[in-house]
């Protein structure tokens, strides 16, 4: 582990209930109130970067960090953060959050699975019974079981523990050289650059000092920035880390995830309908335009922009506890009920773009956006501040950088939207090895998902096939169900950009092909 820079304190693990992004406290409040906090579900893990394995002494430490977790609880102070920065938090949810606490006893199966000291082939049987070697490598397997309500903040600490895992005993070739004036000159290209953007960096950072640092470098960006008043439109909106958000009195940013959809279409055995249901029962909990950027691709955005066009009919509840429908409740609206109820497009105030090619996700939500005016007779899209028609917003969040911000930031601009950024990984995970410095200390690409809900496979089907989530049968399916179509997202030299094993370059980089 690299020894932190002269001022700083190395903090090891997860401290705080609030380490963990925004849209996990927020799908844990709508899953409670739409009645499915009792369900039953699993959730898996999944290495993208199967090449990068840990070693049996960080397995034994990520044993004892996780089983801490049962410490966390959500203190007076960060209650009162809650109540001011998220007005949205009904009081009976931050009640529960304050009685909430992990059970990563019963809850949590762990597993090391020994390798070749090489980190690849078979199993060698004879490092395997070598249970002293705390040097013999290999991949771990981890799974999530429990009630809905109850697992869902697992995730994130989970995976800011791995990573801390492997970059404590596996890849210790690093140090913090530069990396507060490295988060400072890309938040300065960001803000000089006309850009929106937040620090979403949390679940693949690689300690807990890395985050912090970076922080650190984009305030003071901010500020001269700030100070400068060169006014280009750049904005540091905030993290999505809810603990450094409290830590630095900025704005907790987030909305959903993939999560929310996925367990609703496995809990009413519906890909058709879940998107609709999901953006209902949203609505039902956070109102109208509160959180109100709607998230795509879970089962497609093509089949999502079919549910997003529709309008709005509320399902009928006789209390907040009471369970939604499932798909095969059918509700029926009389013509005055609908004439005049805005469509979901409508009553969000954009979009995020999580997979695929993000210009020709642009150019899609331009035509969407177009054809609903035209077919409802109204302009969809509000008036902004500056006065320009359309002005919707799309979010960008898939591993981004600086110069990708920059560039679809115009291409968005071109197009008529509002643009923002969820910068994660380029943040809190861009190194170097100290003993090479021109090779990339590659950074662990990895993922935990809901698995199961009610019983059922839980899939995500994504506008990228390399981030197809969930069983294979299931996944083939659902893709029939629905009338999906694989797309690959190719660069200009044709090389596949969706390649999720070598995203972030580095160690076992694609011959001939960019990372």
């Amino acid at each position: 582990m690299a020894t932190p820079p002269a001022g700083h304190v190395d903090h090891e693990g997860v401290t705080s209930i609030l380490d963990t992004d925004l849209y996990k406290l927020t799908m844990q409040c709508a899953v409670l109130h739409s009645g499915y906090g009792d369900v039953a579900v699993t959730y898996s893990f999944t290495n993208r970067t199967p090449q990068l394995k840990i070693t049996r002494r960080g397995f034994e430490w990520l044993k004892r960090q996780i089983y801490q977790l049962r410490t966390l609880a959500l203190t007076d102070d960060e209650l009162a953060f809650l109540r001011e920065k998220c007005p949205y938090f009904p009081e009976s949810y931050l009640s529960y959050l304050k009685d909430f606490r992990f059970s990563p006893g019963c809850q949590v199966g762990l597993e090391f699975k020994p390798c070749g000291g090489d980190g690849g082939g078979d199993v060698d049987v004879e490092a395997q019974d070598k249970e002293e070697d705390g040097d013999v490598v290999g991949d771990v397997t981890i799974s999530i079981n429990g009630t809905w309500a109850g697992t869902i903040l697992y995730e994130i600490p989970l995976l800011v523990l791995i990573s801390e895992t492997y970059f404590r005993f596996s890849d210790v070739d690093w140090n913090y050289d530069g990396q507060e004036e490295k988060a400072y000159g890309k938040a300065v290209r960001l803000l000089e650059g006309g850009c929106l953007f937040s620090e979403f960096g949390t679940r693949r950072r690689r300690s807990y000092l890395t985050q912090e640092i970076v922080l650190k470098g984009i305030l003071r960006a901010r500020e001269e920035y700030e100070k400068s008043g060169k006014g280009k439109g750049g904005v540091f909106a905030g993290t999505s880390n809810v603990h450094f958000a409290h830590r630095f009195n900025l704005a907790p940013i987030g909305t959903v995830a993939h999560e929310w959809f996925m367990g609703l279409a496995a809990i009413t055995k519906s890909y058709l309908t879940a998107n609709t249901l999901g953006l209902e029962l949203w609505i039902s909990c956070f109102g109208p335009s509160v959180l109100s950027i709607a998230l795509t691709d879970t089962f497609g955005t093509e089949l999502f922009l079919e549910c997003f066009k529709k309008p709005r009919v509320p399902l009928p509840t006789t209390s907040t506890t009471t369970p939604a429908p499932t798909s095969t409740t059918t509700t029926t609206a009389t013509p005055q009920d609908t004439q005049d109820t805005l469509t979901y497009a409508e009553l969000f105030d954009g979009v995020r773009q999580d997979s695929g090619d993000p210009k020709w996700f642009i150019k899609m939500m331009k035509v969407f956006y177009d054809t609903l005016e035209r077919e409802t007779g109204r302009s969809v899209c509000a008036v902004g501040s500056d006065g320009v028609k359309g002005r919707k917003t799309i979010v960008f969040s898939d591993s981004l950088n600086t110069d990708l911000c920059l560039e679809y930031r115009r291409c968005a601009e071109d197009h008529g939207f509002r643009s923002s950024f969820g910068v994660g990984t380029d943040l809190t995970n861009d190194f170097v090895h100290a003993s090479t410095p021109t090779k990339k200390s590659t950074p662990l690409n990895i993922v935990i998902k809901i698995s199961s809900a009610a019983g059922n496979y839980a899939v995500k089907i994504s506008d990228n096939p390399g981030k197809n989530t969930g069983d294979k049968k299931t996944v083939e399916e659902a893709k029939r169900e629905i009338g999906y179509v694989d797309r690959l997202w190719k660069g200009e030299t044709g090389e596949d950009l969706g390649d999720e094993r070598f995203r972030w370059g580095g160690e076992g980089e694609k011959e001939g092909g960019k990372s």
